[in-house]
């Protein structure tokens, strides 16, 4: 009877946990103390899970550690940890190295290391293995073995969950590449399909994001097209799309842990080995600018209606990388308040989605919810929080940047 190990509790691990432990015997490691604390009492700050799904888990035999002799009876071991850039915009490696040395330290004969962090191809057996193989004193691929199954959660999706999404797996072995689908086959309902190789699917999990971050360059080059030639850029997106093949792709702020990170470990690698990729880095440079583009449109709209910009009030709604959801990792919403700054503007920032003490701790911002948005001369729509959909603002000399094009567009504002 498998008994298995998640390495790293966030926004993928604790699902996959969760489902997990009901067929298995569960173990959910993390570093990180508050976090085991919270998830013994029921608690999911990532919003993820109900208190009600954590409180089933470990009512099925699930427990919480943050101590590593307490995984060290697991025969697989699954690393859910993140894997950040760093500043220059190259991968950080470090959890996920140090996740592989935790798990060197317990591993034993004929245990399963199955990796689901996005990495480049050949990551795992080039920069993890030797970790593993070094701590532990085993050898890979006769005394253990390892999978990659490329995680594929989308954060704040109620719909689209862990087992309902089409699980691509892999093994070092092609006995163990079966065994590790079976693994996961028992519990996606969705459906798993087997990759030849590790590399394969590594490949195919980084070239998901890339391709999404090209897609939404795209449009957003022709935003700024459009915008030149005063034409409105979702009404040709509509029109366009009434094409059956037509990719829907809309304009906007590229961030969060996936889609603005993942085609820096590709870029990464292709320059490793002697290529200098061109469009994947396009797109890229495009969309990191994004948020410096939009902060600019704001204040000309602002200077074209007679504002003064030195001390201007302009008001931020949302932080989060995507609606509805709390996560904050790598949002590009700082971008504009940054530049809006840069410009002398007095920013507010709401969001009722985000924690107020990581929004603190990460952007060093004070999020306000209680506003009136009367009292600003600028609203900048960052987020297309649900509760957003409904905002009035009657204010007619004020500039209203809808980033997300929810709003309503009648009075002629947006």
């Amino acid at each position: 009877m498998n008994k298995i190990a998640v390495i790293g509790l966030g926004y993928v691990g604790l699902p996959l946990a969760h489902a997990f432990s009901s067929k298995y015997k569960v173990v959910g490691f993390d570093i990180a103390q508050w976090r085991i604390d919270e998830l013994r009492k029921g608690i999911d700050r990532t919003l993820e899970l109900s208190e009600t799904q954590v409180n089933e888990a470990i009512k099925n035999n699930m427990k919480f550690t943050n101590v590593l002799d307490k995984i060290a009876d697991c025969n697989i071991y699954i690393v859910t940890v993140p894997t950040p850039i760093d500043k220059h915009k190259k991968p950080d490696l470090t959890p996920l190295l140090k996740a592989s040395e935790s798990i060197g330290k317990v591993l034993k004969k004929d245990d399963i290391v199955i990796y689901e962090s996005t990495v480049y191809p050949g990551a795992t057996e080039e920069d993890c293995v030797p970790i593993l193989e070094k701590v532990s004193g085993l050898k890979f691929n006769q005394d253990f073995f390892c999978g990659y199954s490329p995680e594929r959660i989308n954060p704040g999706d109620k719909e689209h969950t862990v087992t309902k999404i089409l699980k691509v797996t892999s093994g070092s072995t092609p006995e163990i590449g079966k065994k590790v689908d079976e693994l996961y086959a028992s519990i996606i309902t969705a459906g798993t399909h087997l990759a030849p190789t590790i590399k394969v699917a590594e490949a195919a999990k980084v070239i998901e994001n890339s391709q999404r971050d090209i897609n939404i360059a795209f449009v957003n080059e022709l935003s700024m097209i459009f915008n030149k030639i005063d034409i409105d850029t979702n009404a040709v997106l509509e029109a366009a799309g009434t094409k059956w093949n037509f990719l829907p792709f809309r304009p906007g702020l590229v961030g969060g842990h996936c889609i603005g990170v993942d085609p820096y470990y590709l870029t990464h690698k292709a320059q490793e080995v002697g290529y200098n990729p061109e469009i994947i880095l396009a797109g890229r440079r495009l969309n990191d600018n994004m948020g410096i583009y939009v902060a600019n449109q704001v204040i000309k709209l602002m200077i074209k209606k007679g504002h003064k910009i030195e001390g201007s009030k302009v008001l931020v709604l949302g932080i989060t990388f995507k609606e509805n959801c709390p996560d904050i990792r790598n949002s590009r919403v700082i971008d504009v308040i940054q530049e809006l700054k840069e410009f002398g503007c007095d920013i507010t920032v709401s969001d009722y989605w985000a924690d107020e003490k990581e929004v603190k701790y990460e952007y060093d911002l004070e999020l306000k919810n209680d506003i009136n948005y009367e009292d600003y001369e600028a609203v900048v729509l960052a987020v297309a929080h649900d509760k957003y959909k409904d905002i009035k603002l009657y204010n007619k000399n004020q500039v209203v940047f809808d980033i997300k094009s929810i709003l309503d567009k009648s009075d002629g504002r947006l």
